[in-house]
């Protein structure tokens, strides 16, 4: 996963555990404008989302947060 989408996805999980506590739940759409203006990128989180990790929809932000972080 590229630095910038890994960037990304550590500060929206700030964001919305600072907003809504550490039981939030957020799916990859979440890193991503309602405009699908980056295929590329929303398919790379995606693949790393349901492909590599078999993640439910939504998962808690804290859960992803921790594993972007490790590297996974």
């Amino acid at each position: 996963m590229r630095d910038t989408l890994r960037e990304k996805i550590i500060e929206v999980c700030d964001k919305k555990i600072e907003q809504k506590g550490d039981n939030v739940g957020l799916s990859f759409y979440a890193f991503f404008a309602n405009k699908n203006s980056d295929p590329e990128l929303l398919m790379e989180a995606a693949t790393w989302w349901i492909s590599t990790h078999q993640l439910d929809h939504f998962e808690k932000a804290v859960k992803i947060k921790a594993m972007v972080k490790e590297g996974l």
